[in-house]
Order: C-alpha cells, then structure tokens, then sequence
C-alpha cells in the first residue's frame, strides 16, 4: 500500500511517501524530505501561530499534496505537532492544509504530546529490533517545542511529551551568539525540570539502550562521526559512547552560528536553534547514564513520520 506522511512540527515539515507491506508492516522510502518552516516561531511568547510562518508552511503543504498525487498515493495522514498545539490561531493553519489536500480529503490532525510519544516509538523500534539493540529502551525525540520519552520493548510501557525543545529553549534563553554561561544555565534548568518530570513517568534505571530521534540527534551524530556530509545510511543505527554524543552535542551548543555554519552536514536551518537541541540531548543522556549507567546511544533516522506511515494500516 502506498502512504504519505506529513509531520508539521515546531522548526520544519517533513514528508515520506512510502509502500509498506501489510503482512510484516515494512516501510520502504519512496520520497524523504524536510524543509524548515519555523511554524511555530514566537508561539512560545504570543501563544499564536505568525502569519508569515503559517504562509511558509502552506506553500510546502502544497507542494507536499503534489508530491503525493505525482506519486499516486493510496493514503494520506497529516500530523501536526507542538507549535499547533499550542497556538489559539491554529484553525487558519488548519483550513490551509484542507485546501492543499483537498483531493485526499484530509484535515491536519493536531494531536496529544502522548499519541506524539506513541507514533514515535512505533517508527524507531522496527529497525532496532530487527539489529537486535538490546531493550527495553528509552525512545527520544526532540522536536523544536517539545520533546518526547517512550520507554518499551516490543511495545510501550510508559510514555510522556515535555515542552523543551530547541526552538523554545533557544527562544526563551540561548539569545547571544555564542550564549552565555547565565542563558546556558537557564536553559538547562528548564531541561533538568522536564527530565525530572519524564524520569517519574518512565523509569530511566534497567533501559538496554538510548535512542535518539529527529534532526537534532542526528546532527549530534554527524558532528560526534566527523562527517563530510550528512550521510542518513552511515547515521542510521549508529552507536555512541555517552561521553562521546555529550562531547558533541556540548561542542555545538558552546559554538558561534558562523561556525556551525560552517560545519558540512549541518542544515542551514538548524543553525541557530541546534544549540538549544544539543543543550537538551546532553541533559538526558547525563540523566541516563546517572540512573542506567553507560548504556549505548543509538541514533535512528525512521522516526515519528514512519510511526504515521505504518498507522495508516490501521
């Protein structure tokens, strides 16, 4: 069956258009892409979505709703994450996507941190599984408002969405370039209050391995691997030392945006928020190592837009 996967979150949209079978729930990649929108610019502040944002975000809706009639998709499921959540404006960002896809039939769904956390560990996990990390693990996705724990096995055990991430966290305090040790400080009290709520919602002591999802995991890696380029096949199911991601991610957070820049697999839209994302991975695989001891940190590139691709068998 051919599907496609819209996730609209906080810092970009991404799109997968893939054929998953139905018997042993595969998922091969016809069409990946991301593009940063920054739909939820300012929501933080202003509770409400900019017009500009929403503007950007609909053109690539458009052009995504294109891609999918090129593609002759059976199946469509647009998902809407934390900055949609968030804003009292929503309705026009929801009657936009209506219009794009109008030939589909379908209304971005604005959907709960926890079903976030749900979809997440269902995309990460087949491939996990399948290499045979060991479990239970700890499922990360750090979005640009929000991040989400799941722990689990061959299913969820426990699960729960915070709002840290590194659009909100670069907002509200990683203002100066480089930041400061006072907005560094700052910022990571906000991480260690939301790791203190995750921590009580799933049990960090017993997990076999950490995983680490979306755009700011998987430029840590790239940064931790020395790459040239961004590589998604040599960053996928990657494994790092804790003291190596911490390494990395505590280098970009602490670099100048020009130097970021300058960095080869790093995307030009990430460049000024990776330090809030960087701040935030660091403080959860330090939380982990003091509750699990050094278990490995294991960076997958399928995350929530297969969770939505495989839900549309559903």
């Amino acid at each position: 069956m051919r599907v496609a996967a819209v996730d609209c979150g906080t810092n970009s949209i991404r799109l997968l258009i893939a054929d998953v079978d139905r018997q042993t729930r595969v998922v091969r990649d016809v069409v990946r892409e991301m593009n940063v929108v920054r739909l939820g610019q300012g929501v933080d502040r202003t509770g409400r979505l900019d017009p500009g944002r929403i503007a950007a975000a609909l053109q690539m809706a458009t052009v995504y709703a294109h891609r999918c009639r090129e593609h002759e998709v059976e199946a469509v499921r647009f998902v809407a994450t934390s900055a949609s959540r968030d804003a009292s404006n929503a309705a026009e960002f929801v009657t936009g996507v209506e219009s794009a896809f109008a030939d589909f039939g379908i209304s971005p769904q604005v959907i709960s941190g926890q079903e976030e956390a749900q979809l997440s560990f269902a995309g990460a996990t087949g491939d996990l599984l399948v290499a045979g990390v060991p479990g239970p693990y700890l499922v990360v996705d750090i979005g640009g408002g929000s991040t989400e724990f799941v722990r689990g096995g061959d299913r969820v055990e426990a699960a729960i969405s915070t709002d840290v991430g590194c659009v909100r966290l670069t907002e509200r305090h990683l203002r100066d370039d480089p930041p400061t040790a006072a907005q560094i400080a700052a910022a990571r009290g906000d991480a260690d209050a939301a790791l203190t709520r995750a921590a009580d919602a799933v049990r960090l002591p017993g997990i076999g391995a950490l995983i680490g999802l979306a755009g700011t995991v998987t430029t840590i890696t790239a940064h931790a691997l020395r790459l040239e380029a961004y590589d998604a096949a040599r960053i996928h199911l990657s494994t790092l030392e804790p003291a190596e991601a911490v390494a990395a991610a505590s280098d970009l957070l602490h670099r100048t945006r020009a130097s970021r820049a300058a960095l080869p697999f790093m995307h030009p839209g990430r460049v000024d928020v990776i330090g809030g994302g960087a701040l935030v991975w660091q403080a959860i695989i330090e939380a982990v190592v003091a509750a699990a001891g050094p278990v490995p940190v294991v960076t997958s590139e399928h995350d929530i837009l297969d969770g939505i691709a495989l839900s549309l068998l559903d």
